[in-house]
Formats: C-alpha cells, structure tokens, sequence
C-alpha cells in the first residue's frame, strides 16, 4: 500500500490541460481561462467626471466665483467646443471632460442661473477619472488559468472582448459497476440495492467544472466492465466505482485490462477507501473508487476533485486542511490514514470538530450530515476533546 501523499502525486503527475475552444463572453462564467486578456480600450476611454455637476478650470471655482454657461456634455454625448476662462459646461457622471476643463464642481456647491454658474462652496477634490485610471490598452486584467467569476466577466467586457479563449470542460465517464445495483426510481430486486453513486459522482465533477458522462451500469462480468470502458472512449476521465477489491466478484482490473489498461497503483493506506485503483487507457487516466458510497465520496474529494480542476486548467492545489479543536475523545490511530466524517460548530477560537457516532462506510445520512472529515495521521495518538486536529471541510461547508 502507498500513502495518501504518493497516491495523489502519482495521479496529477501526468495529467494535462483539455484542449482550447472559444466561447461567448455570458457563456464563458466559470470556465477557466486559457489565454490572458490584454485590454483592447482603456478604462476609462477618456478623462471623464465622477459626479454630476459643472465642468470647470480649477483655478476658476473659487468661492463667490460667477461662471459662464455655455453648454452641455450628457453620458455618450461629448461637449464639441472648448472650454475658455471664466466658462463652465454641464456634466453628469460619466461625461466626458470637456476641453479645457481639468475639474468638476458638484452640483451642490453650485447655482445655475440665467447661464452663469455660482460657485457656493470651492473646491475640494477635482472628481475627475483620468483616462485609463483603471486599466490602459495593453494591459493584462485577467491571467490565464484562472476560473472566471462574474466580476472577471465585467472586467474582460469592459477591456473589449465579446469572447473568450477557455478551456473546454474536461468529459468525466463514470462507470458503476455491480449486480447488486439499480437506478434510483427502478424496483430493486432481492439483495439488491439502489446506485447512489452515479448521481452523487456526476454532481461532484460537474461542481468541479467538468461535464459528466453517466454510462450504463456494468454487470459482475470482464465483459461487461469491457464493454463499459470501450464506451468511455473519448473522456478525458474514466471514473469506476465497485469491483476495486479482491474478492470473486471484484471483476474490474481484469475486464480494463482487456482495454489496454495499464496499472500504476493499487490500494491506500487510508481509511475509508483502501481499495482505489489508478492506471490508464491508452492517454486515458482511469480512477477506480471503491463501491461503498462513503468510501467513493471520500476518495473523490481528496483524489478526484484535484484531477478534474486539472485537466479543467488550473494549477493542481491539494485539498486544504485547517485547525480545529476537537468536540469529543478519539482512540489511538493504527497504520492506515483515517479521514472521520464530523460536524462543525463555531468555537471562541475557530472551530469544533465534533466527530459522528457512526463512521460506516455505507452511511449516507451520516455522511449528508458531515461537515467537514477529520485527518488522522498513521499511529497518531489518543487525542482528547478540545485539542487541535487538522479538518477538510467538505462542499457547501
């Protein structure tokens, strides 16, 4: 068995980016950036007011002062003169400075009257955005490999772009392999029981920016699972579930073998989730989870989760774990790494990680109700309630 450590490195070692494509700038919010953005126009495209008011020169606002009125300068409607001595010009947010002025007199501090402007109050600020104040033409507002958020989406419209060059979405097969299982909603024979993972893998690529291809459920046979792996074709990721073990029925190494499947490792020295499988397809990468849904779940977020962003474009990051202190008592450690499902509560000092009574590995409800799982180390000790533990707080957490 290999640690947790080697197991991750092993499997991100040769994992590449998903290949470039172009899409809409709406369509491009959460994709990850493939080419940086260079602005194409300045922010602001010209020196422009930043309140309504009156355009004037500096030197001119003094208090008492009586202005000339000679015109107006409305958003998206420039003033076409020039500003002389003595004069000012009517502006709003957004307008574009006129020539000759270099400040703007807020209307509050102003009476327009029979063409003159009345200087009540001088002045205190210019409230002037220059000319490229926020970004210039040529500068880099977003790099590349960054997930795009919403803001990312303003800034690369306001520089001038109506699309973007990002990575496509890397397709993840997931493949469930069993006798005993059947789809949600299907009658569930005898000794049989409902595919949960499926669904549950299929959600979690899909919140770690991949699409999900859901193939049909791969009897106990090499066959099938042949079969299976053969309709994966094409994916940037094969992910199984079930059939990882050693026992009669746990068919899947022999039935991707057929495919051409090339093993690199085989069983973690970590509980919950021993029996995960890595190796690939040809230049496909094949991740083989274990069957039991905590266990799937578990694995998924300390080895999938990190792939997919991968082959998505970012850069590789582990998962973090933070300092909790503990809610309860916890015996001594044996050589496997334990990850304990545990619930969350704010403490005066951080958090309280409360482990759960149950830590089955088929126990869905508990899992639904973790918030975060609790590293172990091999060996680590008795710890007691209130020391510090290291947390992953899981999604949504």
């Amino acid at each position: 068995m290999i640690s947790v450590d080697e197991a991750r490195a092993r499997i991100v070692a040769g994992l590449k980016p998903v290949a470039v494509e172009t899409v809409g700038l709406a369509q491009a919010h959460g994709r990850v950036l493939a080419k940086p953005v260079l602005a194409r126009l300045s922010m602001p495209p010209a020196d422009v007011s930043a309140m309504d008011g009156y355009a004037v020169r500096a030197g001119d606002a003094t208090a008492g002062a009586s202005l000339r009125l000679i015109g107006e300068a409305a958003a998206g409607h420039p003033f076409s003169g020039q500003m002389g001595p003595g004069e000012a010009v009517r502006v709003f947010t957004g307008s574009v400075i006129p020539v000759g002025a270099d400040a703007v007199l807020i209307q509050e501090n102003a009476n327009a009257e029979a063409g003159f402007v009345q200087v009540t109050e001088p002045l205190t600020a210019r409230h002037v955005r220059a000319e490229g104040e926020d970004f210039a033409v040529g500068d880099e507002v977003i790099s590349a490999g960054r997930r795009l958020s919403i803001r990312d989406i303003g800034v690369a419209g306001a520089a001038g772009y109506p699309w973007l060059s990002v990575h496509r979405k890397p397709r993840v097969a997931i493949l469930c392999t069993g006798d005993e299982i059947s789809l949600p909603g299907e009658p569930v024979p005898a000794g049989g029981i409902t595919n949960s993972n499926a669904a549950m893998l299929a959600a979690f690529v899909t919140a770690h920016g991949a699409e999900a291809l859901l193939l049909p459920i791969a009897r106990d046979t090499e066959d099938a699972v042949a079969e299976g792996a053969e309709a994966a074709r094409g994916a940037d990721l094969l992910v199984t579930t079930g059939g990882a073990s050693v026992g009669a029925h746990d068919l899947v190494q022999a039935g991707l073998t057929r495919r051409g499947f090339a093993l690199d490792f085989w069983k973690i020295a970590m509980r919950p989730g021993k029996p995960l499988i890595f190796g690939s397809i040809n230049a496909m990468p094949v991740l083989g989870l274990p069957g039991n849904p905590v266990s799937a779940y578990v694995c998924a977020t300390l080895f999938l989760g990190g792939a997919v962003t991968a082959l998505g474009g970012l850069a590789y990051q582990a998962p973090k774990f933070v300092k909790a202190r503990l809610g309860a008592n916890m015996k001594a450690n044996d050589h496997r790494e334990d990850y304990v499902r545990a619930v969350l509560a704010e403490n005066g000092d951080g958090w309280l990680a409360t482990p759960l009574p149950v830590q089955g590995s088929g126990m869905l409800r508990a899992l639904a109700r973790a918030d975060a799982l609790i590293r172990r180390a091999p060996f680590a000790p008795a710890a007691k309630a209130g020391d510090f533990v290291d947390i992953l707080p899981l999604d949504g957490s």
